[in-house]
């Protein structure tokens, strides 16, 4: 007998731990799940309506703020620049800049301009009327000259926002997006014309009619002369 109320204690004392463990992990899984639901959810990328939005570095501006590297200057670690190379990197390499890494990012803009253009010849001019490739102009002319039909056309357009005193005609945005919308409005603010048209089954077109003051666009990325 006294051994069995001797034994009472001692299982009493083991139940106790257990009930105290089983608490722990309950209050450690609640914890767990709070974490969880309080962690913000990590959407689905949303793709890009140009077709061609590729991340890239910056090309250089066509001039650069503050001291520059002389052109005697510009010697890459090793080996040597080409003579198009030097003149792409000519007032465009900020003192204590590598200049090879100011011409990588060159190089880099010419090869996004060639992978774009080889799906969607449109996306890749939409890129340059946008900005979306700073100083296209002198990228292609001295590292890429292959790609200069792709910056004459862009010549020819404007980008997406209000352009003011617009050359009538017809134009054609280069974009997918259906929240593509335009309008055209004459000195007395009143409003001419508006789009889309098509959009659905087709480009969106905009006719902007003689005596145009402001052609105002949203989403429409950029527009070409149809």
């Amino acid at each position: 007998m006294r051994r069995s109320l001797q034994r009472r204690p001692a299982a009493a004392a083991v139940l106790a731990a257990l009930l105290a463990l089983s608490a722990c992990s309950s209050e450690s899984e609640g914890a767990d799940a709070a974490a969880k639901a309080a962690a913000p959810t990590r959407s689905a990328a949303v793709p890009d309506r140009q077709a061609e939005a590729e991340p890239t570095s910056p090309a250089p501006t066509a001039t650069t703020k503050g001291p520059v590297v002389p052109d005697s200057a510009l010697k890459p670690v090793t080996g040597s620049f080409t003579e198009k190379e030097k003149k792409f990197l000519s007032g465009r390499v900020p003192q204590n800049t590598d200049p090879a890494a100011v011409l990588q990012t060159g190089q880099e803009s010419c090869q996004r301009l060639e992978r774009t253009a080889k799906r969607d010849k449109d996306a890749a001019v939409g890129a340059i009327i946008a900005g979306d490739i700073r100083d296209a102009e002198a990228v292609v002319e001295h590292l890429c000259p292959a790609q200069k039909p792709l910056v004459a056309t862009a010549a020819t357009g404007f980008p997406d926002g209000t352009l003011t005193s617009p050359e009538q005609g017809t134009y054609r945005a280069l974009t997918t997006d259906p929240a593509c919308t335009w309008r055209a409005v004459g000195a007395d603010g009143k409003i001419l014309t508006s789009g889309p048209t098509t959009g659905s089954t087709g480009p969106v077109r905009a006719k902007i009619p003689s005596g145009t003051r402001e052609f105002t666009s949203s989403a429409c990325y950029a527009w070409v002369p149809a």
